[in-house]
């Protein structure tokens, strides 16, 4: 098959997209943004996780309150995206799948920065009430879950707070695993994810990050953690921010293309195999390569993987596939109970 005909019946799933807040722009129509509906349809991207992000504030009762209460607005913002021919809020695997078998566009939710539930775990079940599917435990900064991959510039703040996961974040991946919501272990430490990996009875995500091993990077993750990942049958999303891809040229200017993302797919499949591999952007979080600069171009990276090799199969498994059958465990798992 050409890759085109693989792209247009492939189920594609960006599964890291921020949005602008506060949001002025309705993505109903044609925007400024890199992802909106208009581009969606344009680019054949048929699903994609809007993120509700709240950066990394001082971590006390009044820093929780207004990041959890800003979390819950985005999360309520993105809800009424919905409403409209053609749309979808999707929140479990079983309505993603519908939603791709009606050809209709899906929009699925999750939080980026456990900060915003403070020291409240019943914030948590909130947001997957709002349709949330993952957290991501940290953002750039450490916070009372867990340490992150980069101390948060500006602000006095040790290299190590926890070692790790807090005693906090433990409860918290506890509580993800029973309300059947992914872990999201991009953004943290490696001592962070690594214990992640250890302590959640479902598989975790790294929903955008790329290998450290091709490049160097606090935010990448080495072939030791990719090995902890296919271990606990999880899963790495390639992304598309320049920097995680390549080192700066010599202006120190950040440019990576489609290639370098395939490069960097092809290292995590070599290393731990096909299942546990996929793809992302975090447009209009830093993400953008040439090829693939916003959901209207989201063909050129099919296009990019098929040039390597990876057949329709393949194509599937890295775009949605991988990413379905870990969030179906994460359903499996709440189900089994505790």
């Amino acid at each position: 098959m050409m890759h085109a005909e693989i792209h247009a019946e492939t189920l594609t799933l960006d599964t890291h997209v921020d949005i602008p807040w506060p949001d002025h722009t309705d993505p109903r129509g044609e925007t400024a943004r890199n992802v909106d509906f208009a581009r969606m349809r344009t680019g054949g991207l048929k699903a994609v996780v809007f993120i509700a992000y709240t950066p990394q504030g001082p971590r006390t009762p009044e820093g929780h309150a207004e990041a959890g209460a800003r979390a819950e607005a985005m999360l309520r913002a993105i809800r009424n995206t919905t409403h409209g021919e053609g749309r979808r809020l999707v929140t479990r695997v079983a309505e993603l799948e519908a939603a791709h078998a009606a050809r209709a566009t899906a929009v699925l939710t999750a939080v980026e920065n456990g900060n915003a539930m403070g020291h409240d775990l019943s914030r948590l079940a909130l947001w997957r009430g709002l349709g949330a599917i993952y957290l991501t435990l940290t953002h750039d900064g450490h916070n009372d879950l867990a340490d992150s991959a980069r101390p948060r510039h500006g602000r006095p703040e040790p290299a190590v707070l926890h070692g790790g996961l807090s005693a906090l974040g433990r409860r918290a991946v506890e509580e993800m695993n029973r309300l059947g919501m992914l872990v999201d272990v991009s953004h943290a430490s490696r001592d962070s994810m690594m214990q992640a990996v250890e302590c959640s009875r479902a598989p975790i995500v790294a929903t955008h990050a790329c290998c450290a091993a091709l490049r160097p990077h606090p935010r990448n993750l080495d072939d030791a953690q990719l090995d902890a990942l296919r271990d606990s049958d999880g899963l790495i999303q390639i992304t598309a921010v320049p920097a995680f891809l390549r080192a700066p040229g010599p202006d120190g200017r950040y440019s990576a293309t489609v290639e370098d993302m395939a490069d960097h797919v092809d290292h995590a499949v070599r290393r731990i195999g096909l299942r546990h591999v996929g793809l992302s952007s975090d447009f209009d979080g830093g993400g953008g390569v040439t090829g693939w600069m916003h959901a209207g171009e989201t063909g050129g990276l099919t296009e990019a993987l098929h040039r390597r090799g990876y057949d329709r199969e393949a194509i599937g498994l890295l775009w949605a596939g991988n990413f379905l059958r870990v969030w179906r465990r994460a359903e499996e798992v709440a189900a089994e109970g505790f």
